[in-house]
């Protein structure tokens, strides 16, 4: 009887870093293969991970790549250091047949532990600029794979512009359901907010207060972040507040008629997978490094949404671009219906499959 094939799976920091593995996880089991996932034992990917049969998790140390003064920046190259050894060692007990890396902090050690172990390892970029955890890493890929082309093309010949992995129960959600798991009867359109796994306070700040001038005109589904419901909001008539949700996703998506977001870049494939109408408020500057704000500027290029700074957004410049929104939202989803695909999923694992021939 021949061996069962091996994979580790990483990647960990926010949502948008699991994601796609939930797309892989269930076609990888259709392949044979073993996986093991390793990942921090306190941080969303051991949540979102740690429940599905059929996975093995594996928890290892990890700093976090700070762009601000932080006193654990003194000590968390030391966590990386220990996390990568943690790493090497269980990879070379294990001795999976290939590594495929979504990014963030997390990754960085377990991408070291796999290369020393002598595993071939493919890498995932999802925004148009490559982070920093995929900086460090791409010495030791095998092969890299990116949502955007100028990704691709910034780092060079082992790169390929693909799209990234998505879940198939994205597509099946209904509309009526999603009506009915938000408490809404009447026909007025939807506007859904999400600000990703971690919510944004600062648009869900503004939002709210801008409750009076929006829901006479459409109900509101907002996704705000874990701790960030409002009590005093919760039985307000047209507005539905979740501080997180999972399989009631699909159905909350397929009921809205617009979404208001920010620019992750996981995010954004999935909306125009979906064919969703967005207006996008991207993280600023001070807050990260600036992907999110380029990931926006080039679906504003192409037609694909509206987009919307943080440093100019109020009450009354979030209901104008709100209203803007619903107004073209006709054109939106012209562009979106004559946009390339961005669901990554075959070729992903394709190449996985492809790489773990090269392993030594």
């Amino acid at each position: 009887m021949a061996e069962k094939k091996k994979i580790i799976l990483t990647g960990g920091g926010t949502a948008g870093h699991v994601t796609p593995h939930l797309a892989l996880i269930p076609r990888l089991k259709e392949k044979g293969y073993e996986i093991h996932y390793f990942g921090t034992e306190d941080g969303i990917e051991h949540t979102m991970i740690n429940r599905l049969d059929g996975v093995t998790y594996h928890s290892v140390k990890s700093g976090k790549l700070r762009r601000y003064h932080d006193w654990k920046n003194f000590t968390d190259p030391f966590r990386v250091l220990a996390g990568a050894f943690e790493a090497k060692r269980e990879i070379k007990k294990l001795r999976p047949d290939v590594c495929f890396s979504k990014g963030g902090f997390v990754a960085v050690p377990v991408i070291w532990g796999a290369w020393r172990a002598h595993v071939p390892i493919l890498c995932h970029e999802s925004d148009l600029t490559p982070g920093l955890a995929n900086k460090l890493s791409a010495r030791f890929a095998t092969r890299i794979v990116t949502t955007f082309p100028e990704c691709a093309e910034a780092l060079g010949q082992k790169a390929e512009m693909v799209g990234t992995p998505m879940r198939p129960e994205l597509f099946a959600g209904n509309r009526e359901t999603g009506r009915k798991i938000a408490g809404f009867s009447d026909d007025k359109p939807i506007l859904l907010m999400t600000g990703g796994s971690l919510g944004a306070q600062s648009i869900n700040k503004v939002l709210r207060e801008s409750l009076e001038d929006l829901l006479p005109r459409m109900n509101i589904i907002h996704i705000c972040g874990k701790g960030n419901l409002d009590q005093g909001l919760l039985n307000t008539p047209g507005y539905a507040q979740f501080e997180f949700v999972t399989e009631e996703l699909p159905h909350l998506f397929a009921a809205a008629d617009a979404v208001l977001s920010r620019a992750g870049s996981n995010s954004l494939c999935e909306l125009q997978a979906l064919k969703k109408p967005m207006l996008l408020i991207p993280y600023p500057m001070g807050a990260s490094r600036g992907d999110q704000i380029l990931n926006a500027e080039s679906y504003r290029k192409r037609g694909l949404a509206l987009v919307l700074s943080q440093d100019q957004m109020n009450r009354e410049t979030l209901v104008k671009s709100i209203q803007e929104l619903f107004e073209k939202k006709d054109q939106l989803i012209s562009a979106l219906n004559n946009a390339p695909t961005v669901d990554g999923t075959d070729r992903v694992l394709e190449l996985i499959e492809e790489i773990q021939k090269t392993r030594k």
